[in-house]
């Protein structure tokens, strides 16, 4: 059986966190977060990360208020939805990422560490809650 894995994305405008999913769709891996400039160099560095990891699928966080209203950043990540479909040639599904920034938070604070010192493993561990809650929801469906 030929398996292939799954993206995540957790995309800000200016730095994107990054999780990847096992080849059986069961655990998520923080990957280090990209600097990015805009949709074009983040297409530019997903590049060798979707030519490594040969995912079936990518998902992005989906910026939600907890009232379920679009965020300021929502439009921003539809519109790389699209973007990075075209590219790759790869389905791209959204997932919910409400509260997953709080729990990175927590995560960070439950191991003592300072949130201003640890931005890129809140990106990181952000993405990897958002992909393990979806694996756990959708599991190998989407390979």
């Amino acid at each position: 059986m030929n398996l292939r894995r799954i993206l995540c994305l957790d995309l800000g405008k200016r730095r994107v966190g990054l999780a990847v999913s096992d080849g059986l769709g069961i655990t998520a891996q923080g990957l280090e977060p990209l600097e990015i400039r805009d949709l074009e160099d983040l297409c530019g560095k997903l590049s060798p990360l979707v030519e490594r990891y040969n995912p079936s699928a990518l998902v992005l966080g989906h910026p939600k208020r907890l009232d379920g209203s679009d965020t300021d950043l929502t439009p921003f990540v539809l519109q790389a939805r699209e973007t990075i479909g075209t590219r790759f040639g790869l389905p791209v599904h959204l997932y919910d990422e409400r509260l997953t920034s709080r729990l990175a938070q927590q995560a960070i604070h439950d191991t003592g560490g300072k949130l201003k010192d640890r931005k890129r493993d809140l990106d990181r561990i952000a993405a990897v809650i958002i992909l393990t809650d979806y694996l756990s929801r959708h599991g190998s469906k989407t390979q």
